[in-house]
């Protein structure tokens, strides 16, 4: 088990908002800097762009630094994962994580179960996990039914109980729901406030520990340290008035979250 950081931690200072996008390998090396031990490179298409010498400059400068990569996309079309499959052979990968739908592909609960039978193989062979995550456009039971229909150890469930909660499905149930079928951790604290002009709510993210994420619950249903779970920490900062202020908390959570999660590890 493993604590790390992803590109979602990186969200706006990697982002096309700033006037200076950080890199892939910053992100990576800011990630050593605090500790962490694990970089989830998830949601990142511009992966997808990198010739064969910069994903083996990237393998090699994690291995030099003692970090685990993991990659993550959208979508279970066997091409797609047949694409991030060969970034994980150069990266040195042994997990991706995913989601049922991605953008106006949805498949249907038969159309997954064949889509994901028909990568298995070569996830077997490669011996890379699958890792679907817990989100609100798909219910729980509709995931868990998929994944224990396909009912392999290849593939498993991301865990981010704070995404369901749009779907009104609560944390705890969803953690309830899945631990035995987990094989990622998504960690990311949120708190409900009241939208401008106190009409309505918004759900938004907050520092680790103030919000609402059933975090030791979370670990006592899961045990990542005994099954060797990694935890990735992600954020949900809205943006501020500016880019330096954004960029400044969005790096003060980084850190403090990192600093969080290893202050209560285990």
């Amino acid at each position: 088990m493993a604590i790390g950081l992803s590109t979602y931690a990186f969200f706006w200072r990697g982002s096309e908002q700033v006037e200076t996008p950080m890199t892939l390998e910053a992100m990576l090396e800011e990630t050593a800097e605090l500790g962490g031990k694990v970089f989830q490179i998830c949601d990142y298409p511009a992966i997808e762009t990198f010739d064969e010498p910069r994903l083996t400059a990237l393998r090699d400068r994690a291995h030099a630094l003692g970090i685990v990569l993991e990659l993550g996309t959208r979508g279970i079309a066997p091409k797609h994962l047949e694409r991030y499959l060969t970034l994980a052979r150069v990266l040195g990968v042994r997990l991706i994580r995913s989601m049922l739908y991605s953008g106006e592909d949805r498949p249907t609960f038969d159309q997954a179960i064949q889509r994901l039978e028909q990568i298995l193989p070569a996830l077997r062979q490669q011996q890379v996990t699958l890792a679907l995550e817990t989100y609100e456009q798909v219910s729980i039971e509709t995931l868990m039914t998929v994944i224990e229909t396909v009912d392999d150890d290849h593939i498993g469930v991301c865990l981010d109980p704070g995404n369901c909660v749009a779907a009104l499905e609560m944390p705890e149930a969803v953690i309830a729901r899945t631990a035995g079928r987990v094989v990622n951790l998504h960690l990311k604290d949120f708190a409900f406030s009241r939208a401008p002009g106190w009409v309505g709510f918004q759900l938004i993210g907050c520092p680790m520990g103030e919000g609402l994420l059933p975090l030791e619950t979370m670990r006592e249903a899961v045990n990542p340290q005994a099954r060797g779970i990694n935890e990735i920490i992600e954020h949900w900062l809205p943006w501020q008035q500016d880019e330096a202020t954004t960029c400044a908390l969005e790096a003060q959570w980084t850190r403090h979250n990192m600093t969080f999660l290893r202050s209560h590890h285990g």
